[in-house]
Protein backbone atom coordinates (compact mmCIF):
# COMPACT_ATOMS: atom_id res chain seq x y z
CA UNK A 1 0.00 0.00 0.00
CA UNK A 2 1.25 3.34 -0.64
CA UNK A 3 0.63 6.76 1.01
CA UNK A 4 1.38 10.41 -0.97
CA UNK A 5 1.35 13.99 0.73
CA UNK A 6 -2.16 14.16 -1.06
CA UNK A 7 -4.41 13.14 1.52
CA UNK A 8 -7.39 10.87 0.86
CA UNK A 9 -11.13 12.57 0.87
CA UNK A 10 -13.27 12.59 3.82
CA UNK A 11 -15.94 13.86 5.34
CA UNK A 12 -16.11 16.66 7.90
CA UNK A 13 -18.84 19.21 8.95
CA UNK A 14 -19.65 22.78 8.46
CA UNK A 15 -21.12 25.76 9.07
CA UNK A 16 -24.54 25.73 6.84
CA UNK A 17 -23.72 27.64 3.69
CA UNK A 18 -19.54 27.31 4.11
CA UNK A 19 -18.05 24.30 3.08
CA UNK A 20 -14.96 23.32 4.37
CA UNK A 21 -11.89 22.75 1.94
CA UNK A 22 -8.76 21.44 2.80
CA UNK A 23 -5.60 23.30 0.33
CA UNK A 24 -3.01 21.05 -0.34
CA UNK A 25 -0.42 21.60 -2.30
CA UNK A 26 0.03 18.59 -5.28
CA UNK A 27 3.55 19.38 -5.88
CA UNK A 28 6.72 17.50 -4.15
CA UNK A 29 7.40 13.71 -5.04
CA UNK A 30 7.50 11.00 -3.16
CA UNK A 31 5.61 7.78 -1.28
CA UNK A 32 5.41 5.91 1.89
CA UNK A 33 5.04 2.42 0.96
CA UNK A 34 3.90 0.60 4.00
CA UNK A 35 3.69 -3.78 4.19
CA UNK A 36 1.41 -5.51 6.47
CA UNK A 37 0.77 -8.91 8.17
CA UNK A 38 -1.95 -9.56 10.46
CA UNK A 39 -1.30 -12.89 12.41
CA UNK A 40 -3.69 -15.40 14.40
CA UNK A 41 -2.39 -18.21 16.52
CA UNK A 42 -4.69 -20.37 18.34
CA UNK A 43 -4.65 -19.40 22.12
CA UNK A 44 -3.39 -15.79 21.54
CA UNK A 45 -4.37 -12.94 20.52
CA UNK A 46 -4.47 -11.59 17.11
CA UNK A 47 -0.90 -9.03 16.12
CA UNK A 48 0.21 -7.04 13.49
CA UNK A 49 3.38 -6.89 11.73
CA UNK A 50 4.17 -3.99 8.93
CA UNK A 51 7.07 -2.62 7.11
CA UNK A 52 7.15 1.37 6.32
CA UNK A 53 9.43 2.50 3.31
CA UNK A 54 9.81 6.16 2.73
CA UNK A 55 10.67 6.84 -1.70
CA UNK A 56 11.63 10.62 -1.90
CA UNK A 57 11.50 9.78 -5.78
CA UNK A 58 14.98 10.62 -6.41
CA UNK A 59 15.82 9.65 -10.27
CA UNK A 60 16.89 5.23 -10.33
CA UNK A 61 15.21 5.02 -6.72
CA UNK A 62 12.64 2.19 -6.64
CA UNK A 63 9.05 3.41 -5.80
CA UNK A 64 7.52 0.25 -4.47
CA UNK A 65 9.00 -2.52 -1.65
CA UNK A 66 10.95 -5.34 -2.97
CA UNK A 67 11.00 -8.86 -2.46
CA UNK A 68 13.44 -8.70 0.01
CA UNK A 69 11.37 -6.04 2.01
CA UNK A 70 8.82 -8.16 1.94
CA UNK A 71 10.93 -11.22 2.91
CA UNK A 72 12.22 -9.63 5.78
CA UNK A 73 8.52 -9.15 6.68
CA UNK A 74 8.01 -12.48 6.97
CA UNK A 75 10.92 -13.41 8.68
CA UNK A 76 10.51 -10.54 11.75
CA UNK A 77 6.67 -11.86 11.88
CA UNK A 78 8.27 -15.65 12.29
CA UNK A 79 10.71 -14.57 14.94
CA UNK A 80 7.76 -13.03 16.64
CA UNK A 81 5.52 -15.55 16.14
CA UNK A 82 7.90 -18.48 16.59
CA UNK A 83 6.13 -21.26 14.85
CA UNK A 84 5.45 -22.13 11.31
CA UNK A 85 3.75 -19.83 8.93
CA UNK A 86 0.99 -20.26 6.63
CA UNK A 87 0.52 -16.68 4.52
CA UNK A 88 -2.12 -16.14 2.41
CA UNK A 89 -1.19 -12.99 -0.31
CA UNK A 90 -3.01 -11.31 -3.56
CA UNK A 91 -1.22 -11.34 -6.68
CA UNK A 92 0.89 -8.24 -6.38
CA UNK A 93 3.75 -9.00 -9.18
CA UNK A 94 6.45 -8.59 -6.23
CA UNK A 95 4.52 -11.62 -4.82
CA UNK A 96 5.01 -13.84 -7.73
CA UNK A 97 8.07 -13.32 -8.52
CA UNK A 98 10.72 -15.88 -9.25
CA UNK A 99 12.85 -14.24 -7.07
CA UNK A 100 10.09 -14.20 -4.38
CA UNK A 101 9.41 -17.92 -5.28
CA UNK A 102 13.30 -18.73 -4.30
CA UNK A 103 13.24 -16.82 -1.32
CA UNK A 104 10.24 -18.59 -0.53
CA UNK A 105 11.61 -22.51 -1.23
CA UNK A 106 14.62 -21.12 1.07
CA UNK A 107 12.21 -21.22 4.49
CA UNK A 108 10.52 -24.49 5.02
CA UNK A 109 8.72 -23.10 7.70
CA UNK A 110 6.75 -20.78 5.23
CA UNK A 111 3.90 -22.32 3.10
CA UNK A 112 2.40 -19.86 0.71
CA UNK A 113 -1.51 -19.97 -0.87
CA UNK A 114 -2.31 -17.13 -3.36
CA UNK A 115 -5.54 -15.23 -3.31
CA UNK A 116 -8.20 -15.33 -6.64
CA UNK A 117 -6.98 -12.78 -8.82
CA UNK A 118 -9.01 -9.55 -7.99
CA UNK A 119 -10.62 -10.32 -5.14
CA UNK A 120 -9.65 -7.69 -2.67
CA UNK A 121 -12.97 -8.15 -0.28
CA UNK A 122 -10.77 -11.85 0.75
CA UNK A 123 -7.59 -10.32 1.88
CA UNK A 124 -8.24 -8.94 5.27
CA UNK A 125 -5.12 -6.62 4.93
CA UNK A 126 -7.08 -4.37 2.39
CA UNK A 127 -9.15 -3.66 5.42
CA UNK A 128 -6.36 -2.13 7.42
CA UNK A 129 -5.50 0.01 4.80
CA UNK A 130 -9.09 1.06 4.35
CA UNK A 131 -9.10 1.66 8.06
CA UNK A 132 -5.40 3.35 8.21
CA UNK A 133 -6.08 5.78 5.21
CA UNK A 134 -9.72 6.79 6.85
CA UNK A 135 -7.57 8.18 9.69
CA UNK A 136 -5.45 10.10 7.06
CA UNK A 137 -8.79 11.50 5.74
CA UNK A 138 -8.25 15.62 5.11
CA UNK A 139 -4.76 15.79 6.27
CA UNK A 140 -3.45 18.45 5.24
CA UNK A 141 -0.16 18.25 3.06
CA UNK A 142 2.49 17.17 5.45
CA UNK A 143 6.60 16.57 4.64
CA UNK A 144 7.55 12.94 3.84
CA UNK A 145 9.00 12.38 7.00
CA UNK A 146 6.06 13.43 9.00
CA UNK A 147 3.68 11.45 6.52
CA UNK A 148 5.89 8.34 7.34
CA UNK A 149 5.51 9.04 10.89
CA UNK A 150 1.59 9.13 11.20
CA UNK A 151 1.54 6.07 9.38
CA UNK A 152 3.50 4.25 11.89
CA UNK A 153 1.28 5.93 14.41
CA UNK A 154 -2.07 4.37 13.01
CA UNK A 155 0.12 1.10 12.49
CA UNK A 156 1.59 0.78 15.96
CA UNK A 157 -2.00 1.56 17.87
CA UNK A 158 -3.31 -1.10 16.28
CA UNK A 159 -2.03 -4.01 18.55
CA UNK A 160 -3.48 -2.72 21.21
CA UNK A 161 -6.74 -3.47 19.61
CA UNK A 162 -6.74 -7.10 18.43
CA UNK A 163 -10.65 -6.95 18.33
CA UNK A 164 -10.22 -4.01 15.15
CA UNK A 165 -7.72 -6.99 14.20
CA UNK A 166 -10.10 -10.04 14.08
CA UNK A 167 -12.94 -7.25 12.68
CA UNK A 168 -10.65 -7.26 9.56
CA UNK A 169 -10.14 -11.07 9.49
CA UNK A 170 -13.93 -11.78 9.95
CA UNK A 171 -14.87 -9.18 7.50
CA UNK A 172 -12.68 -11.69 4.15
CA UNK A 173 -16.02 -14.28 5.58
CA UNK A 174 -13.34 -16.76 4.98
CA UNK A 175 -13.82 -19.72 7.46
CA UNK A 176 -10.44 -21.20 9.69
CA UNK A 177 -10.49 -24.62 9.88
CA UNK A 178 -8.38 -25.59 12.99
CA UNK A 179 -7.45 -29.31 13.39
CA UNK A 180 -8.85 -30.15 16.32
CA UNK A 181 -6.77 -30.63 19.40
CA UNK A 182 -5.12 -34.08 20.75
CA UNK A 183 -5.44 -34.98 24.18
Amino acid sequence: MGFTRRPPTGRTWGRRGITPVVKVNGRGSGRVSVAGLITMRPGSRTRLGHRVRRHTGRKGERRSLSERDYIALVDGVHQLVKAPIVLVWDRLNTHVSHQMRDLIDARSWLTVFALPAYAPELNAVEYLWAHVKHSLANLAGVALDRLAALVRNRLKRLPYRPDVLDGFLAGTGLAIDLPPLSP
